[in-house]
């Protein structure tokens, strides 16, 4: 495996990781604005967890969803989407912080270590991949509502606790698949040297 791209790939999934806990409790995944005279223009704001409004004066009013029975299925679905999202990613960072080479954690046991990292590596990609849906299912909801002529309610516009997410899974996706691809070229250099000759492969049998 090559080390700098272990490194990198730690790098990337660590900060993937970082923001998919700034965007779960970010307010802004949906924004709206209402206007009026300049005392009653006010902006209504909702994410995962609570609907907000604040207005000229600044005052902030925030009520949370009551029940979650009540809720819409794609608001549940991005709740545990994200949730075990952030879970994968832990597992993730705490695999690859054993598995690269760079690290004293796991021993000296680089096989072992290698499998773990491409273990990590999985999780990333997974951790990713949840974030992406989680996050373009809510965006597809608001556009698909705002773009609706016949949608009576509030028309919101997307906001910036999603594009945190969907940079959360490009990162994320991208630290993964570097260290499950450098997993596997570590795998095929190996195999490589191991039978480059002949010679080298009735060795190999005789053990």
């Amino acid at each position: 495996m090559d080390p700098v791209v272990e490194v990198v790939a730690l790098v990337l999934g660590f900060v993937g990781w970082v923001m998919v806990g700034i965007a779960l409790p970010n307010r802004y995944w949906k924004t709206s604005t209402v206007d009026g005279n300049v005392i009653t223009t006010s902006t209504i704001y909702e994410n995962l967890w609570m609907s907000c409004a604040t207005d000229s004066t600044g005052v902030h009013n925030c009520r949370e969803f009551p029940s979650l029975l009540a809720l819409n299925g794609y608001i549940q679905a991005s709740r545990a989407l994200m949730i075990v999202s952030i879970v994968l990613g832990s597992f993730g960072l705490m695999g690859a912080l054993i598995g690269v080479q760079c690290s004293k954690a796991g021993g000296e046991n680089y096989t072992l270590k290698g499998r773990i990292a491409g273990t990590a590596g999985v999780l990333f990609l997974l951790q990713g991949l949840c974030t992406m849906i989680s996050v373009s299912w809510y965006a597809f909801n608001i556009t698909r509502d705002f773009f609706d002529p016949l949608y009576p309610g509030i028309r919101y516009e997307i906001g910036e606790g999603l594009y945190i997410g969907w940079c959360s899974a490009v990162l994320a996706i991208a630290g993964g698949a570097c260290l499950t691809c450098s997993c596997k070229m570590a795998k095929k250099e190996k195999y490589y040297y191991l039978t480059k000759s002949p010679t080298d492969v009735l060795l190999i049998h005789s053990i």
